[in-house]
């Protein structure tokens, strides 16, 4: 479905319990992602909760129409939000979805109950590892030039994109299937220019880690320890700084957990969400 979301056209999906708590899932990699991957992990939370996937603004399906700042994402799905008629809602975020769950939490604060988070960072204070892991990987194309235009966002366009994510594109698992992510490459819907917005000016600027403790609502902080991205580290400072929430680190997984290990990631947030008391919101079991 599509809605008009400040003056932008956005695709989204409602999925499962009309009655059940709601679930938002906001996709990574602005410009490269969208919630389709969202939703094929997710779709067994159906029975359980009403989920809502959305491709942000100058992503996906949705129109390409700045800006692509943090506020302006945080506002889009806050709007969505209310047209849904939904008081609080839960919130999903992965990798650079997470940093909009995490802005989304400090800048509406009354309308979340609780946050996942998904191999992300308050900051890029670990981002050196991430280049020094890909490069020593010693991916053919995969060179420092390369990944400094990509971090910088000086990619230089929509089939440049393609090239230099099918190069890294086998750092992001730990078990590399040639075949599937050839289908993955063929499949996205490239915005190169959202993706050079992001890194080149949200990216520099982006530093929450000394706001993490105004964040009161239960915090389910998930990480791959193999992740290369998001390293471990990140989610252990999350972890660390947010005085309500939980660490969990998937021994087998890299940047996506919530794939590589799917069956245990649900568990674990069915039951994150069942032991967590959240006052001011009430649902029909």
């Amino acid at each position: 479905m599509y809605t008009t979301i400040n003056d932008c056209n956005v695709y989204y999906e409602v999925h499962g319990k009309d009655n059940g708590e709601t679930i938002f899932f906001i996709h990574g990699a602005p410009g490269l992602g969208d919630c389709r991957a969202d939703y094929n992990a997710f779709s067994d939370l159906e029975k359980d909760f009403k989920l809502v996937f959305l491709d942000m603004r100058g992503s996906g399906r949705s129109e390409d129409k700045p800006p692509y700042t943090h506020e302006q994402w945080a506002a889009d799905i806050d709007e969505l939000r209310n047209q849904l008629g939904i008081e609080k809602i839960m919130i999903h975020g992965g990798s650079y979805g997470g940093f909009l769950s995490l802005e989304y939490a400090l800048r509406y604060p009354n309308n979340v109950s609780r946050v996942l988070l998904r191999d992300t960072a308050a900051n890029q204070k670990f981002h050196h590892l991430s280049t020094k892991t890909a490069l020593e990987a010693d991916l053919p194309g995969v060179d420092k030039e390369m990944l400094d235009r990509l971090w910088e966002g000086r990619v230089f366009s929509d089939d440049d994109m393609k090239e230099i994510f099918g190069a890294i594109l086998p750092l992001y698992t730990v078990e590399y299937n040639p075949e599937k992510n050839k289908e993955r490459i063929e499949s996205i819907y490239y915005h190169y220019k959202t993706h050079n917005y992001a890194f080149s000016v949200n990216q520099p600027n982006y530093d929450i880690e000394d706001k993490l403790k105004e964040i009161e609502v239960p915090v389910l902080v998930s990480v791959g320890a193999h992740d290369w991205v998001t390293p471990v580290e990140c989610s252990e400072v999350l972890a660390k700084e947010i005085p309500n929430s939980k660490l969990i680190v998937y021994k087998n997984s890299g940047h996506s957990p919530h794939v590589e290990e799917n069956t245990e990631y649900l568990e674990n947030v069915r039951d994150f969400i069942s032991s967590t008391h959240v006052q001011g919101v009430n649902y029909e079991s």
